[in-house]
């Protein structure tokens, strides 16, 4: 709905205006890994811009530069998220999480005093990486076509009545306009058409 309207504001002079967008052709796994790939969006933005807040937020001090480079791969995952193709980026995003949960599991030690922090941003991945999988199988399982299967396009012809009796049609019911017949001496070059 708020396409629509955006589209009447960035529509020229004269072009027609969208009254009503039709149903979706996406599936549920298809927006759940739009959501992923704008959240994706978000916190490698967050990362790469305050990655010391967040290393010291997690009692991870010394890895400021490993949080701006997780930021750097959130942002490169969230394109092939976001695409047509959206099971390389969430495939991305799964091995991404892989990292986030072996680098957050160095914070939960006793002697850390951000301990309780680390403990809650592994579980907020932990659930994100659920989502990450479930969007992940519902993407590969929507727009499955086979291991190295091809459609068979063998059966159509394009032709409501066959192709047989199709043939000659378009000569038998074509007139030649009257602007696009030869008159002189290059009609006489021309091989014989039908006029």
């Amino acid at each position: 709905m708020l396409l629509t309207k955006l589209t009447g504001i960035a529509r020229s002079e004269g072009d027609p205006r969208v009254i009503y967008k039709g149903p979706s052709s996406l599936t549920d796994a298809d927006r759940l890994a739009r959501a992923l790939g704008w959240f994706s969006v978000g916190l490698g933005v967050v990362e790469l811009v305050a990655a010391g807040r967040i290393a010291r937020a997690l009692g991870l001090e010394d890895k400021e530069g490993l949080i701006r480079a997780f930021g750097a791969r959130e942002l490169a995952s969230a394109v092939p998220t976001l695409s047509v193709d959206k099971a390389p980026g969430l495939a991305a995003r799964i091995g991404g999480d892989v990292l986030d949960l072996l680098t957050l599991s160095t914070a939960l030690h006793r002697h850390n005093p951000k301990r309780s922090n680390a403990a809650l941003a592994t579980a907020l991945v932990l659930g994100v990486t659920l989502l990450d999988l479930a969007a992940y199988a519902g993407v590969k399982a929507a727009h499955h076509r086979g291991s190295g299967s091809r459609r068979d396009y063998s059966g159509r012809t394009g032709l409501p009545r066959g192709a047989q009796a199709s043939r000659g049609l378009a000569r038998k019911d074509f007139k030649t306009p009257p602007d696009y017949r030869a008159e002189g001496t290059v009609a006489a070059a021309l091989p014989a058409a039908a006029t």
